[in-house]
C-alpha cells in the first residue's frame, strides 16, 4: 500500500468513525445522565468526534471533486510555470474510489490537448502532469530535427511566435523558440530548442498508442521526460484534468505572482 495523502485520509476517517461508533454503542450509556457533557467525554473520543466530519469532507472533495497540486518543474512551460498551484478536476475521466483507484462511474475520457495529471507509470506514487497528444489507436511520430509532431501521418501545424523570455525559476528557458501548436483545434504554446549538433536526439521516434493508453508530451519539448522516453499512460493511472491556476509562489520571481492567479489552463 502506498501511504499517500488519500490513504492517510481514509485511515483517519475510518479510525475516527470506529471510535465514534464504539463510544455511541458502549461508552456513552455508561456515562450517566449527561453522556454528552464535555466533563464526561474523554479527550480522545471528543477529538475523534470533532475531526470525523472534517476528515470526511476533505476526503470527499479530494477524491471526487478537485485536488490541488503544485508544479515543481519547467516541463510544461510556457503553459505552466514553476511554482504554479493548480486544481485538478477529479471526475472528468470517471469517478474512482480513493486508494483503490477503481473506476465506479464512467463519465468521460481524455481528449487530445487535455492537460492531465496522472500517476507516473514507473513509480505510481509520483504524480506527473503532461498534455495528451495521442489517443488509443493513434500513430504518433516526432521529428526532433524540426521539432514537428505528426498524428496519423498528418503534420501538427505550428506557428513561430518568437524567442521566449523566462522569469523566476524558469529564467533558464530564456532564448527558447516560442511556438503555438494546433492539436486539431486545441491551440497551445510550446517551447523548443534547436541543437547545434545534428547527431543529438531528444525524443525522436514513432509510436502506436495501445487501447486504454495515452501518449503524453510536455509543452517544453526539449525539457520534458514524457511518453517519448518511458512509454504510454494507462487509463487506470489517470488522476484528472488540470483546469485552473489558483496561485503561483516562486521566490526566484519575488514570491506570489498576482498575474497567474485565476488563470485557466488551456
Amino acid at each position: 500500500m502506498t501511504w499517500d495523502l488519500a490513504t492517510i485520509l481514509v485511515v483517519l476517517t475510518a479510525v475516527s468513525g470506529v471510535i465514534w461508533i464504539f463510544d455511541t454503542l458502549f461508552l456513552a450509556p455508561k456515562r450517566g445522565k449527561n453522556p454528552e457533557s464535555e466533563d464526561n467525554i474523554p479527550f480522545v473520543i471528543d477529538l475523534a468526534r470533532s475531526l470525523l466530519p472534517v476528515f470526511f469532507i476533505v476526503l470527499f472533495l479530494r477524491s471526487f471533486l478537485v485536488e490541488p497540486f503544485r508544479i515543481p518543474s519547467g516541463s510544461m512551460m510556457p503553459t505552466l510555470l514553476i511554482g504554479d498551484f493548480i486544481l485538478v478536476n477529479k471526475f472528468s475521466y470517471g469517478i474512482r474510489l480513493p486508494v483503490a483507484n477503481k473506476k465506479i462511474i464512467e463519465i468521460g475520457k481524455p481528449e487530445r490537448g487535455d492537460v492531465v495529471v496522472f500517476r507516473y507509470p514507473e513509480n505510481p506514487a509520483i504524480p506527473f502532469i503532461k498534455r495528451v497528444v495521442g489517443l488509443p489507436g493513434d500513430k504518433i511520430t516526432y521529428n526532433d530535427t524540426n521539432k514537428i509532431l505528426y498524428i496519423n501521418g498528418k503534420v501538427v501545424e505550428q506557428e513561430v511566435i518568437g524567442r521566449y523570455m523566462g522569469v523566476g525559476s524558469g529564467s533558464g528557458m530564456t532564448g527558447r523558440e516560442h511556438r503555438k501548436e494546433d492539436l486539431t483545434g486545441v491551440e497551445h504554446d510550446i517551447l523548443v530548442k534547436f541543437e547545434t549538433n545534428p547527431y543529438t536526439s531528444f525524443g525522436r521516434g514513432e509510436w502506436v498508442v495501445p487501447e486504454k493508453h495515452y501518449f503524453v508530451l510536455g509543452d517544453n519539448r526539449d525539457n520534458s521526460k514524457d511518453s517519448r522516453f518511458w512509454g504510454f499512460v494507462p487509463e487506470e493511472n489517470l488522476i484528472g484534468k488540470a483546469f485552473f491556476i489558483w496561485m503561483n509562489w516562486d521566490l526566484a520571481n519575488g514570491g506570489v505572482s498576482a498575474q497567474r492567479i485565476g488563470t485557466q489552463i488551456k
